[in-house]
């Protein structure tokens, strides 16, 4: 089953940051990363709980991108509160 979920403005600020930032670094990087963050945001929907946990919030590490996506699973729906860079102090 596929979950429900909805993404905070402050992590599609963050996601449209990161987009940005790699396409200057080259072109189509930035569509590269939206696709991973996608791809990343779709197996959380469809398995919210296989990711790990810290209290009631979990990450996924976005393998080729240093990004997590951290989440909460709440009333059958996932709620994306950030897509942090790890590079960065948090």
């Amino acid at each position: 089953m596929k979950y429900p979920h909805e993404i905070k403005e402050e992590a599609e600020l963050e996601i449209l940051e990161a987009y940005f930032y790699y396409e200057e670094k080259q072109k189509g990087l930035g569509e590269k990363f939206l696709a991973q963050v996608q791809k990343y945001i779709n197996r959380i929907c469809e398995n919210p709980l296989s990711f790990s946990s810290k209290d009631s919030y979990r990450a996924a590490f976005i393998k080729k991108f240093p990004f997590l996506i951290i989440y909460e699973f709440y009333q059958n729906t996932v709620i994306v509160y950030s897509v942090f860079n790890t590079y960065r102090k948090p």
